[in-house]
């Protein structure tokens, strides 16, 4: 499987990689692809829907994690060819959100597959700010049947 070989921020292109759209586009910056292995960044700003009082809510840091892994499945698509496909987050557990980054911080969300078959991934999300571990959670996203 090919690997990422530089970190991609421009949003056109980002967006030809997941199904979402704006202003529900919650990554802007994909900095790694390997089999099994994606890391997004985002930066959010005060326009961001999840914003609230200069901070990015707990939903923001949820969808960024589910849009990390939209962009794992919308990169393989890519690879063969092909449109992102739609999908949906199936289950979160073992959620911890340990702290809300202040906005205009960068978030940048590492998820592992732990299982992936016939379009459900569970993943093993991790989501930092600067070197501080905020957020972690496992999640099953599904690709929606067409």
């Amino acid at each position: 499987m090919n690997q990422l070989s530089q970190s991609i921020t421009e949003a056109n292109v980002i967006t030809e990689l997941i199904p979402q759209r704006p202003p529900m586009v919650m990554v802007d910056a994909f900095h790694h692809f390997s089999e099994g292995k994606v890391i997004a960044g985002i930066t959010p700003e005060a326009s961001n829907l999840f914003a609230e009082d200069s901070y990015l809510n707990a939903s923001g840091i949820i969808e960024h994690m589910a849009q990390t892994v939209a962009l794992y499945t919308g990169y393989q698509y890519y690879l063969k060819k092909q449109p992102a496909p739609t999908g949906y987050i199936g289950a979160i557990k073992n959620i911890q959100i340990h702290q809300l980054p202040t906005l205009t911080s960068e978030l940048r969300t590492t998820a592992e597959v732990l299982h992936e078959i016939m379009g459900v991934t569970l993943v093993k999300a991790e989501t930092y700010c600067d070197d501080t571990l905020i957020a972690t959670s496992e999640m099953k996203t599904v690709i929606a049947s067409s």
